[in-house]
């Protein structure tokens, strides 16, 4: 059976050796090249043509983002996970986007990397459990604020707007001819039915939703 090469990419040498002693100890990959720089990480996959990049997101001056997309172009067969100590899931999503074939943060057990490196390696795509859990339940999160917008009033919904456009509540209590205290009542039940805890989580939902 023909060993999967992988290619290393992470500014911390200690991390570098630790996968590079996991991986070479098992029979099935074998690391073919290591370093810290995106810059050099994009000349190796151009010249080595590795089946997989485990791919650090944070170095500098050339990012995991940034090499990744350059990678696509000059070695579209070679298929990269990201690897960061981030959790969010907006960075897995943006590595996907940039082409790349799965995500994994630095608290992934040995087991996941290895079970990430297969899948990858298969051609499917693989996102670790722990941003998976993350983004099902923000999605969980989001359909239970939609659901909660039925709720809403129409004078509540008005309200939004003009929180959306930045209207302050005095701004707000003139635009629309009513009372100051009546305002911060509506913005209160507004948060209270979305199940948000303050404006910047409010205006971060309508951002999302686009409302």
């Amino acid at each position: 059976m023909e060993k999967v090469t992988i290619l290393l990419v992470d500014d911390h040498k200690l991390i570098r050796d630790s996968w590079s002693f996991i991986l070479n100890s098992d029979p099935r990959f074998i690391v073919i090249a290591e370093t810290s720089s995106g810059e050099e990480a994009i000349q190796i996959a151009a010249q080595k043509t590795p089946d997989i990049i485990l791919m650090d997101v944070n170095m500098s001056p050339v990012n995991g983002f940034d090499a990744t997309k350059q990678i696509q172009k000059i070695s579209p067969e070679s298929k990269v996970i990201g690897v960061s100590m981030h959790t969010m899931p907006a960075y897995a999503k943006r590595m996907l986007q940039l082409g790349a074939m799965g995500y994994v943060t630095k608290n992934s057990s040995k087991e996941e990397m290895i079970a990430a490196i297969i899948e990858v390696s298969e051609g499917k795509k693989y996102i670790c459990e722990e941003v998976k859990n993350i983004l099902a339940q923000q999605e969980l999160d989001e359909t239970a604020a939609q659901g909660d917008m039925n709720n809403l009033s129409r004078r509540e919904i008005d309200i939004i707007k003009l929180i959306k456009e930045g209207m302050s509540s005095k701004q707000i209590a003139l635009e629309l001819d009513i009372s100051l205290k009546t305002v911060e009542v509506h913005r209160y039940n507004i948060l209270k039915k979305l199940k948000l805890k303050n404006t910047a989580a409010l205006v971060n939902f309508i951002n999302i939703k686009g409302l």
